[in-house]
């Protein structure tokens, strides 16, 4: 019950309507830990954040309940939290790119070279953006660099640093899939930025070096390209 009390706080007691994101952000982070520490221990976090009953996967879920998981994960398993985290973020990207992208436009993707094909999916990714970001903000400055900011989320001072390394798995792999396979993605201030607001830049691919000082970087202004709409 300490447990529960200290993490639910008053989880659900809003009268506003809380801001949803894609059911992913949590089954893919319960998968990983299922994976990583076992059905028991991923059972006790899931209860522990509120979440006695999974989401089905069919509709868009309170963003408070991925970030809920994510504080209970870091305290009940501080050494796992980080590669659970990472891996849930592969796990996402690899749905979305099974189920969400249509296959002739990850297909057109591919065969682009990374200098078009980073502008068209990070400016497809902007526009969906509100089905990962919440209440939160996402700013794409080039196709290879933006920011992540929570500080809208109601998060209490500061936000898991795990659900920020989510966000670099995601992008990292969807990227390496449909940009180029050795892309990375990192954070570009993690010792010095706030509690709640990241930046990141994503690495590998011949020519991204130079989108901070080059027009290959930027982004069209709008985008065709279309993802279904859950995550």
């Amino acid at each position: 019950m300490l447990i529960e009390g200290h993490f639910l706080g008053d989880h659900g007691a809003s009268n506003e309507a809380p801001a949803l994101i894609g059911p992913n952000a949590v089954l893919q982070l319960v998968h990983a830990m299922d994976r990583r520490l076992g059905h028991t221990p991923a059972q006790i976090i899931c209860e522990a954040a509120g979440l006695s009953t999974l989401p089905d996967g069919t509709a868009m879920i309170p963003e408070s309940d991925a970030l809920h998981l994510h504080e209970v994960l870091n305290c009940l398993a501080p050494t796992e939290a980080m590669g659970i985290a990472v891996q849930a973020g592969r796990g996402t990207a690899d749905y979305i790119i099974a189920n969400r992208i249509p296959r002739v436009i990850a297909a057109l993707l591919r065969a682009l070279p990374a200098s078009l094909a980073a502008p068209l999916l990070m400016a497809a990714i902007r526009k969906h953006a509100w089905t990962f970001i919440g209440s939160g903000e996402f700013t794409p400055h080039t196709a290879w660099q933006f920011t992540i900011d929570r500080s809208g989320s109601g998060a209490a001072g500061s936000v898991p640093e795990t659900t920020f390394e989510w966000y670099a798995a995601v992008f990292e792999r969807l990227y390496q899939s449909l940009v180029g396979p050795d892309c990375k993605c990192s954070m570009t201030d993690a010792s010095t930025a706030s509690r709640t607001q990241r930046s990141y830049r994503l690495y590998g691919t011949a020519g991204a070096s130079d989108a901070l000082s080059s027009e290959a970087g930027a982004l069209p202004q709008d985008s065709r390209i279309a993802f279904a709409s859950r995550s």
